[in-house]
């Protein structure tokens, strides 16, 4: 058995990813949604002959849909996502899928109340073969029991032109650390087992990028739990002469060893991505992850089908966004504009 899925807001590349992976694990795509041209051109050259539908209510509206993925414009994530549950459907959303508190808060209550799916999609775990790999490794007891988490999310900001206009107003994305560190605060909750968490102090500023007023190109957070410690950087600065859009980095510690994972580039050294160092009380070992098999999506049609949580548990996907916006909200400015 599989599901059907429809796609609804193509503002982001990051739903091609979502889209991709639920092709793999054998969904069908039933039709898209979107009203910009160029973006349903783009659609259809890579998934030819996909119905584009009338509306987004007539997406909402069959009953031969279960699931919408989407990747529109983050600020509306969360309210697209409501009415999906309301109408019976499961939601898989590119990240960040909140931008303010109180759409989270309500988000959850109609999760609560509807019992249906409310899925974000953290690619840097859920898409990456060396994160994937850390995570069996970790949770078989390779580097015992994890007590800090150091992640590192820089990315590359080619200015407009190459990006969306509402990516340089963090109205519309939250801001840069409830953007790009979500993910960390993902990975953090997920290597350290925490259930529960909170934001110990974070700081953004704009130290590079001064001709875009209304956005931070850096930010960081500590984070803690009752099991662990966590910090988290994030930038809009990797300079040109790197051969990636992000040196991205993940540090694990444990009481019998440590994991560093080099996810997009392993400067100087290896070729490729997803590159994986482990010591413990064993051996130096290197791991190559490229062929780490990806298990989310099939977990996810899975959890659709049998109404389990095995792909990521709901509380965990709110908790991780939370984090994230708190961290965001109490942010000392420490150079350039709010």
């Amino acid at each position: 058995m599989t599901i059907n899925f429809a796609v609804i807001g193509l503002e982001h590349y990051h739903v091609m990813i979502q889209t991709d992976a639920l092709l793999r694990a054998g969904a069908n795509l039933v039709c898209f949604y979107d009203e910009n041209p160029k973006q349903i051109e783009d659609f259809l050259t890579r998934y030819p002959d996909t119905p584009l539908a009338e509306s987004i209510q007539s997406i909402l509206d069959d009953e031969t849909v279960q699931v919408v993925a989407t990747g529109a414009r983050p600020d509306e994530r969360a309210k697209l996502g409501i009415s999906v549950m309301q109408h019976a459907k499961d939601f898989i959303s590119s990240k960040p899928s909140f931008t303010n508190m109180q759409d989270l808060e309500e988000a959850r209550r109609v999760q609560a109340e509807t019992g249906q799916i409310y899925t974000v999609f953290y690619a840097e775990r859920f898409d990456n073969p060396a994160t994937v790999k850390a995570g069996e490794l970790v949770h078989s007891g390779a580097i015992g029991q994890v007590v800090q988490t150091v992640g590192f999310g820089p990315h590359r900001l080619l200015g407009r032109g190459y990006r969306p206009e509402w990516s340089f107003d963090k109205q519309y994305f939250g801001g840069v650390i409830n953007d790009l560190a979500s993910h960390q605060m993902d990975q953090f909750l997920f290597f350290t087992g925490s259930t529960s968490a909170e934001v110990v102090s974070s700081h953004v500023g704009n130290f590079r990028h001064h001709q875009f007023p209304n956005m931070h190109d850096f930010g960081d957070v500590m984070v803690r739990s009752d099991k662990a410690v966590g910090y988290v950087r994030v930038d809009w600065m990797t300079p040109q002469g790197l051969n990636s859009w992000g040196d991205v980095r993940l540090f694990i510690l444990g009481t019998a060893g440590y994991i560093e994972l080099r996810k997009n580039i392993d400067i100087t050294g290896r070729e490729g991505t997803n590159h994986l160092f482990m010591v413990n009380e064993e051996a130096m070992q290197y791991i190559a992850c490229e062929d780490v098999h990806l298990p989310f999506a099939e977990q996810f049609i899975y959890d659709v089908l049998n109404r389990t949580e095995t792909a990521i548990p709901q509380a965990h996907c709110f908790l991780a966004s939370e984090l994230a916006l708190g961290a965001e909200l109490q942010a000392a400015e420490l150079n350039g504009v709010k």
